[in-house]
Parts: structure tokens; C-alpha cells; sequence
């Protein structure tokens, strides 16, 4: 007993002076300059990728080798965006097409997360609709327009069953790789305290799927958001409201490229916005949680 005492007291020591000096340097690895660094890493990249851009497209325009009716400048394009807003069509068009695609993507996450359960964990079912989910992820979205159009007619359902066919085999795609990635070393644990059925697929399955599961989500999002966009730029009606695809449409039928790339310019912006004010800090928090970050 004694002699076990004096083993683990060195190594008891040595551990704790390990500990000890681990946390020194995580302390002085974290000063508040150092967070400054790490906000202006982050914003100054894209700021920067921003000026080239505008560089670049402003030397094309000022070359003029593109008479101004196909190639506007950057300054005409952004006086036609502070005239959608300033006459109130950018706002509206803007919430109508988020909430349209808010309600299409909520109602693929329903779908498409039991759908991508099941199909990972059934080898029957996988067998079947793995090959076919894989396939229509592949589809473009675009060619589901028409014949939803011929069933439903311009109706937001018809939107909604475009979003869905895009961004429910995506998100059954995502669930399915998450749940790949997990050791089978979890679910032998979760049996032996318990954990069989859904409640397995509750408290160990989600869970240990979490980052490859966000994953298949933003890439949903991604394809709900095109998939909504391609059919408010397709089916035009007063069923469908005053949406941004209806504004990038009308901006091309009154041959209007600055209207055009002011439409562009804000379908970008909320497809950016999502995915840095949702995704990216949701998918921060996990991977930090399991100290990936």
C-alpha cells in the first residue's frame, strides 16, 4: 500500500506540473491583443477580397470594352440599389424571399434529418435510396421547376416543393456522412448504460454526428436558397409576390444590367449573412465544445 503511494505520488506531481503548465500557456497564449488580432484576421480578409473586386470591375468599366448597357460600373450599380431601397422594393422583396425560403428549408430539415437517420442505419434502406438520394443531389435544382409548375401551378407550393427535392437529399446526405464518421466504440458504450432505440439516436448518434450534421445543414441551406431563387426567377406571378428573383427578372426584361447586378448584389448578401450570423457561429460552438477550435 505504501509502495503504491510513493508510485502515484511522482506521477501524481508530474501530471498536475503538466496541468499547471498547459494552463500558463493557454493564459498567455489568450491577451487581449491577441483577440483583436483574431477579429481583424477574420473581417479584414473578406474586406480586402471585397476592394479587389470592385478594383478590378472598376478598371474593366473605365477600360470601356464593354459599352456601359452591358458592363455598368460599380457606382451605377450601386445608385440602382439606393433607388430599390429608396422606392421600397428591396425590403419587401428581400423578407418575402427569406421567409419563403425559411419555411422551405425549416420543412427539409424536418424531412431530410429522420430521412438520412434512417437510411444510415437501415443497410436495407441504404441500399435502396442511398444511390438515389447521392443522384438527386447531383440533379440541378432548376429541373424541378417545370414539372412543379404543371402540377401546382404558380404556387408558393410549387416553391416549396422545389425547395424541397434541392435541399432534402442534401441534408439526408449530410446526416448519412455524419453518422459514417462515428466510432462504433460509442454505441456499444451507449448500450451497456442503456441508451438502445432512440434514445441511442438522441444521446449518442446526434451527438457524436453534430459537425458532419451542420455540415449537410448549410449545404441545405445553400441548396434551398438556389432552388428558391431559380424558381422565383422562372414562374413569375401575383401568386408568388414581389420577390428578388421577380426583381432580377424585371431588371432583365427592362434590359436594366445595373438593376440586374443590384438584384445579384443582394441575393449574395443574404445568402453571406445566413451563413456568417447562423452557421458559421453555430458551427464554431461545436467544434470548440469538442476542442476543435
Amino acid at each position: 500500500m505504501a509502495a503504491d503511494t510513493d508510485t502515484a505520488g511522482p506521477a501524481g506531481d508530474t501530471l498536475a506540473h503538466i496541468e499547471a503548465g498547459l494552463d500558463a500557456l493557454e493564459t498567455s497564449a489568450e491577451p487581449e491583443s491577441s483577440r483583436l488580432r483574431h477579429v481583424a484576421a477574420s473581417v479584414l480578409p473578406p474586406i480586402i477580397a471585397v476592394a479587389l473586386i470592385l478594383a478590378v470591375w472598376q478598371i474593366l468599366y473605365a477600360a470601356k470594352i464593354w459599352p456601359d448597357w452591358k458592363l455598368p460600373g460599380p457606382s451605377q450599380v450601386f445608385s440602382s440599389l439606393k433607388d430599390t431601397f429608396s422606392e421600397g422594393d428591396a425590403w419587401g422583396a428581400v423578407g418575402h424571399s427569406i421567409a419563403h425560403g425559411a419555411v422551405g428549408f425549416g420543412a427539409s430539415v424536418a424531412i431530410g434529418t429522420p430521412l438520412g437517420i434512417v437510411t444510415a442505419r437501415f443497410k436495407p434502406v441504404r441500399a435502396g435510396l442511398g444511390p438515389i438520394l447521392s443522384g438527386l443531389q447531383s440533379l440541378p435544382s432548376v429541373a424541378w421547376v417545370p414539372p412543379a409548375l404543371m402540377f401546382f401551378g404558380p404556387s408558393p407550393a410549387m416553391l416549396y416543393t422545389v425547395v424541397l427535392l434541392g435541399a432534402v437529399p442534401s441534408i439526408s446526405v449530410g446526416v448519412m456522412s455524419g453518422l459514417d464518421q462515428v466510432p462504433p466504440l460509442y454505441l456499444r458504450v451507449g448500450r451497456n448504460i442503456g441508451a438502445r432505440g432512440l434514445a441511442s439516436v438522441r444521446h449518442v448518434l446526434l451527438p457524436a454526428a453534430l459537425p458532419g450534421y451542420l455540415a449537410g445543414l448549410r449545404q441545405g441551406w445553400a441548396f434551398a436558397w438556389r432552388s428558391l431563387l431559380a424558381s422565383e426567377i422562372i414562374v413569375q406571378s401575383a401568386n408568388l409576390g414581389h420577390s428578388l428573383g421577380f426583381l432580377l427578372k424585371n431588371s432583365q426584361d427592362a434590359n436594366d444590367m445595373s438593376g440586374a447586378f443590384a438584384a445579384i448584389v443582394l441575393i449574395l448578401a443574404v445568402g453571406v449573412a445566413v451563413n456568417q450570423l447562423l452557421f458559421a457561429p453555430l458551427e464554431r460552438r461545436v467544434l470548440k465544445a469538442r476542442g476543435l477550435a
